[in-house]
């Protein structure tokens, strides 16, 4: 009998006890198995050709410009490296990376970026500070003097989807090598060969296993682990198990190793800040170390490789000695596969972690500015292409200034005293010339995500409204000037509802005729009554219309400020003085940047006519008399005079809110104090508002306001009797600049004013006989 012969004879005899098992186990294959297996299979399809990775909108500061000439100092350069997540690492080599050298020589390794203007790209610069400014700046690429640069700017907020999942999306190409290999050293050594699983990391892990008498060392290759992150949960069972395998194998059949990989690097869970998971490396290198991917040296690339592992367990920030030990393995296991030599790798196991303090994935640090950035940027995005749409917001928020206004109002209001318990503060700052804005304050406390008073809350502005009555007078020069004299008598009349209204000034008391230019340095509520009655309610209505406010009642109490407006619309008002009288919408965004560094937006200020130019300089001049003598003199008096501040206080009927508005030759300041419950806050405008302001100022890099009067205008000594020109010698004449050509060139003797004398009529003004007033806080 032959072979085949006794096989078959076999089989007949066996047949009876295997059918049932048989037929069973070809019933599970094709009526289970098989298509169970082609769901798997389509599901692996259709989730990877459809792969897209949510990678929510950043936003970013403005970048920090450099330029000689341009103020600033020391103390602000650092603090715009340290927002922007630069490392103080003694050599300023690295990019990312700066050192200092004496008191103001600065190396600094940009890391570039796209932006909506054009963008920088990265170099090694030598920044040198002198006089508050700085002096030069050098590409030490090239040795050659730059007459302009830009440092990346920080990154301020996120907006994230429903995931909150932070993530960079790079491309194999762009990955450093040793990140590559490392991985693969690390992870999945015959990731090149395997078909998704590896059978002798199963069998050595389990042998590792069986000699330990627990689990040791994991088995899964490169592809299991992203089929983990993509579709499945981390239960440790054996149904899990299976189809994490059997998935790997369908991935490995259709795809690539190099998309494999290259998702893999963008998805793998790599950390935590809160409720912000960090996926990606190119997320990961920028949440330890606060640079790019393609900038990280060796041994920071050992330390992301190693957290693959357990990125609790290795956090660096939490378990410091854990992660070194981590880090300095994989360096091992990085030297034993060839990538780095020992010596390579023994130099950077002796370095330390060199992990950044804070994660640079900030959800929202500044609410109250992000505010006004949704709000500016509503009409143009929804808010599922924020949320996913791998854009770059940029905005116009300088870090220094934002930290500076945040530490200029903890300041004042620890400053009152047990006052400051129930006080509240809000603050806006731009740049004059621009109308960026540079830091908006919605509260005393940094950070608060509640209610943005800066920008919501409704308060009488008070005297802050009084430049913009004289404005309107000043723009008719053949009736009214600095030097006219403005009648500061009681007075007594009806609002528009019919309730009587009787006001008075701050001190009580009524001061005759005065000065138009010493009116408004005083604060004086009648004489700005009457002024605003000459030249019309009505017109003046109009021209604060202008501005935007939609509540302006025409009624004579708007004359000294009895109108709501929150301290960004004040802001606005204050923009168009400080801007020379341009109107300039106030803008938070600049520009809004794709994922491939196109720009999809810009948001650029189309500025007004400056139609009452000879009007804004000369109210600009008499806010500076406010600084020097009047309502805001304790500027004239403190290390700040140089900057030649115009401004106003305000303060609401029953000291309820605090009011100061300032700006310097190129920065507007806004600030405000009061109580939420509206109870008295017991502060004038300079004995609250105004130091914050004065605070912010003192450390604020600027520049000076000129005291000198801007162009179109002319000293003039003034009778303010009839406001006519004026030998300067004549009693009572106070010399105010004018508008060019708006007087007779000649001036008048003081013959008829001698001649009134003798007889005891003279048209002295009163202010030259009088005492001269103290001006109210």
């Amino acid at each position: 009998m032959d072979f085949l012969t006794r096989l078959r004879s076999i089989a007949s005899a066996c047949w009876p006890w295997v059918r049932i098992p048989f037929w069973i186990c070809m019933g599970l294959l094709f009526g289970f198995v098989l298509p169970y297996t082609l769901i798997l299979n389509k599901r692996v399809q259709d989730r990877f050709n459809d792969l897209v990775f949510a990678v929510p909108t950043r936003v970013y500061s403005q970048p920090t410009h450099l330029a000689p000439g341009v103020p600033m100092n020391a103390a602000t350069l650092e603090v715009e490296l340290t927002f922007a997540g630069y490392i103080a690492d003694g050599h300023g080599q690295v990019p990312g990376s700066w050192a200092k050298q004496g008191s103001g020589t600065y190396y600094i390794s940009s890391r570039g970026y796209a932006g909506p203007d054009g963008g920088e790209l990265p170099k090694r610069i030598r920044v040198t500070l002198g006089s508050g400014v700085v002096a030069s700046v050098t590409d030490l690429g090239t040795d050659t003097a730059l007459r302009d640069t830009h440092l990346d700017p920080a990154r301020i907020a996120t907006v994230y989807g429903p995931k909150q999942e932070d993530r960079s999306i790079v491309q194999l190409n762009d990955v450093p090598p040793l990140l590559v290999g490392g991985l693969q050293a690390v992870e999945d050594r015959d990731f090149k060969h395997h078909i998704g699983i590896d059978f002798t990391a199963i069998l050595r892990a389990a042998f590792a296993d069986m000699r330990a008498g627990h689990t040791v060392q994991g088995a899964s290759t490169i592809t299991q682990q992203l089929i983990r992150n993509l579709f499945l949960s981390r239960d440790q069972n054996m149904g899990r198990k299976l189809n994490e395998a059997l998935m790997s194998v369908l991935l490995e059949m259709h795809y690539s190793k190099t998309r494999i990989l290259e998702a893999y690097i963008n998805e793998v869970f790599l950390g935590q800040q809160g409720n912000q998971a960090v996926r990606g490396f190119a997320a990961a290198s920028e949440f330890y170390f606060g640079r790019r991917l393609e900038y990280l040296r060796p041994q920071e690339v050992a330390l992301l490789v190693g957290l693959v592992k357990g990125p609790s367990q290795f956090d660096p920030r939490r378990y410091p000695d854990r992660a070194l030990a981590r880090r300095n393995l994989v360096l091992d296991q990085f030297s034993q596969t060839g990538l780095l030599t020992p010596d390579q790798a023994k130099a950077a196991q002796a370095t330390p972690l060199g992990v950044i303090a804070d994660g640079q994935l900030p959800h929202d640090r500044f609410p109250a500015f992000m505010q006004l950035v949704r709000a500016q940027i509503t009409n143009d995005f929804d808010e599922e292409t924020l949320q996913q749409g791998n854009m770059s917001i940029f905005t116009t928020l300088d870090p220094a200034t934002q930290l500076y206004t945040e530490q200029a109002i903890d300041t004042a209001i620890k400053g009152l005293g047990k006052r400051g318990d129930d006080t509240q503060s809000a603050a806006v700052i731009t740049d004059s010339k621009t109308g960026s804005v540079l830091a908006i304050v919605g509260s005393k406390v940094p950070g608060d995500q509640g209610f943005n008073r800066a920008l919501d809350a409704q308060r009488p502005i008070g005297s802050t409204i009084k430049p913009f009555v004289y404005l309107v007078a000043l723009t008719q020069p053949g009736r009214w000037n600095l030097a006219t004299e403005l009648d500061d008598s009681p007075i007594s009349m009806r609002q528009p509802d019919g309730t009587p209204w009787t006001p008075h000034n701050d001190d009580n008391q009524s001061h005759g005729m005065v000065p138009m230019v010493d009116a408004l340095a005083y604060s004086w509520n009648l004489a700005t009554i009457h002024l605003g009655l000459d030249v019309g309610v009505p017109r003046i209505k109009s021209f604060l219309d202008s501005f935007g406010l939609a509540k302006v009642q025409p009624g004579p109490s708007l004359l000294i400020g009895a109108i709501d407006l929150a301290p960004i619309q004040v802001a606005q008002m204050y923009e168009y003085l400080a801007s020379d009288g341009h109107a300039l919408p106030l803008l938070a965004v600049s520009g809004v940047v794709d994922g491939n560094g196109r720009t999809i937006k810009r948001y650029e200020v189309q500025s007004g006519q400056g139609e009452y130019q000879p009007a804004v300089r000369l109210v600009t001049w008499a806010m500076q008399q406010v600084a020097i003598y009047g309502t805001a003199h304790s500027l004239a008096d403190s290390s700040l005079a140089w900057l030649h501040t115009a401004g106003k206080t305000g303060t609401s009927n029953d000291l309820r809110d605090s009011w100061f508005a300032g700006f310097t030759g190129d920065r507007l300041g806004v600030f405000w104090m009061g109580r939420d419950d509206n109870k008295p806050s017991h502060l004038f405008g300079a004995t609250g508002a105004l130091r914050g302001w004065q605070e912010l100022f003192r450390k604020l890099p600027t520049t000076p306001l000129s005291p000198a009067p801007g162009e179109g205008l002319e000293m003039a000594w003034i009778n303010p009797t009839d406001g006519k020109r004026s030998d300067p010698a004549c009693e009572g004449a106070k010399q105010v600049p004018v508008i060019a050509g708006s007087l007779p060139a000649d001036s008048e003797g003081c013959f008829w004013q001698k001649v009134g004398n003798l007889f005891g009529s003279g048209n002295s003004a009163p202010s030259s006989t009088t005492p001269t007033p103290q001006p109210l806080p």
